[in-house]
C-alpha cells in the first residue's frame, strides 16, 4: 500500500509532463469561471503564476509568533485559486442531495447521485449570520475535501484545498509586508475582523482584493489548508529552497488554517500568521465519536479552492479524495 505521504505530495505538486504538454497547459493559464453544468451555479478562479517567495515572517514583524520563523525560500508551481471563499450557495447543494436535485435542470449523473453526503447538521450552521453570498462555515477538513470531490464529479476538474505555502504565496501577491497591502492602517478596506465585523461573517467580496484579485484573504473566515500543522516546521527548512512543500496528514489534530476571521484581532490576519485546528471546534457536537463532517463550534472556519495547473492522474486524484477519515474522540 502506498503511503499517504507519497500520495498527497504527488497530488499537490502534480505530475511531471513532457515539455510540449506543459507548454500547452501554460498557454491556457488564465482566469476563468467554472460553471456546474445543468445548474446556475458557478465560481471564479484566478490564475496564480508560479514563483519564489520568502515564507514566514521576519523576527521584527509586529505580532509575530514563534511558529512563523525562520523565514525560508519556497518555490511554487502555477495554480488557480478561487477568487472568493466558498459560499453557502455552492456548498449547500453538496450537503443536501434534494437541494441539488431541485436546482438541477437535468437529472443527476450516476456518479453524483452515488456520492456520500454530510450528515444533517444538528444546528443551523449559519448561526443566523447569513446564507446567500455568505461564506460557508463549520465544516471539518474531511468535509471540505469531500466537497472538492463533489466538484470533481460535477465538473471533471481537480479542485482541492491549498497547501500552507500556496495560501501564503497567493495572499502576499508579491508583497513582503505583514499584509498584502502596504499600510497596516488600511486593514478596514481589505478585511472583516474583530473590531469592524460586529462578530459575524459578511458576504464575500465586500472588501478590496489583493493585487492578484483575491478577496477576503485577510479575515471574514479562516480557511482550511491541506497541511498538518507543525509548530516548529520552519526550523527544518533553513539553508535550502523548498519546492511545492506540503505536510502530510498523520493525525486528526491539528491541521493548518490561514487568514484569520471576523472574530480575530488584526495581528492574526497577517499573511504569515498560522493556526492549528482544535477539538474544541466540535464542542457542541452531540455525537460520540464526533462527526466527521461538522465543526459545531467552528463558526469561523471556511474554504478556498485551488486547482493545480498540472492535473494529477485519475488514480492519484481518487487516492486524495478517498482517504478514510481519521476517527475522532
Amino acid at each position: 500500500m502506498r503511503s499517504i505521504t507519497l500520495i498527497i505530495k504527488t497530488v499537490c505538486i502534480g505530475l511531471i509532463l513532457i515539455p510540449s504538454a506543459i507548454f500547452s497547459q501554460e498557454n491556457n493559464f488564465r482566469n476563468y469561471t467554472q460553471e456546474l453544468q445543468g445548474t446556475d451555479l458557478k465560481f471564479d478562479m484566478i490564475a496564480i503564476p508560479g514563483g519564489e517567495f520568502m515564507m514566514g515572517s521576519p523576527a521584527s514583524e509586529a505580532g509575530r509568533r514563534e511558529d512563523e520563523g525562520p523565514q525560508h525560500k519556497v518555490q511554487l508551481s502555477p495554480f488557480w485559486m478561487s477568487k472568493f471563499e466558498v459560499t453557502w450557495d455552492l456548498y449547500e447543494p453538496f450537503v443536501y442531495k434534494n437541494q441539488e436535485t431541485r436546482i438541477s435542470k437535468t437529472a443527476l449523473s450516476q456518479e453524483v447521485d452515488a456520492l456520500t453526503r454530510p450528515t444533517k447538521p444538528y444546528v443551523d450552521m449559519t448561526w443566523g449570520m447569513g446564507k446567500e453570498g455568505f461564506p460557508a462555515i463549520g465544516m471539518t477538513q474531511y468535509s471540505a475535501i469531500q466537497f472538492c470531490k463533489w466538484l470533481y464529479t460535477r465538473t471533471g476538474e481537480f479542485y482541492r484545498l491549498p497547501t500552507e505555502a500556496e495560501w501564503e504565496y497567493a495572499c502576499r501577491a508579491g508583497t513582503n509586508s505583514p499584509y498584502s497591502f502596504d499600510k497596516a492602517g488600511d486593514i478596514n478596506e481589505y478585511a472583516w475582523h474583530k473590531s469592524n465585523s460586529d462578530n459575524k461573517t459578511h458576504p464575500v467580496g465586500g472588501k478590496k482584493p489583493n493585487s492578484w484579485g483575491l478577496h477576503d484573504m485577510h479575515g471574514n473566515v479562516t480557511e482550511w489548508t491541506i497541511d498538518q500543522y507543525v509548530a516548529k516546521l520552519y526550523t527544518k527548512r533553513t539553508n535550502t529552497v523548498v519546492k511545492d512543500p506540503v505536510v502530510p496528514t498523520e493525525t486528526l489534530y491539528p491541521h493548518s488554517v490561514r487568514g484569520g476571521s471576523y472574530e480575530d484581532e488584526v495581528k492574526d490576519l497577517r499573511s504569515a500568521s498560522r493556526r492549528g485546528s482544535d477539538p474544541q471546534w466540535k464542542v457542541i457536537d452531540p455525537q460520540i465519536p464526533k462527526s466527521n463532517w461538522w465543526l459545531t463550534g467552528g463558526t469561523f472556519v471556511g474554504i478556498r479552492l485551488v486547482r493545480p495547473l498540472i492535473k494529477p492522474s485519475k488514480e492519484e486524484i481518487e487516492a486524495y479524495f478517498n482517504r478514510e477519515p481519521i476517527a475522532d474522540f
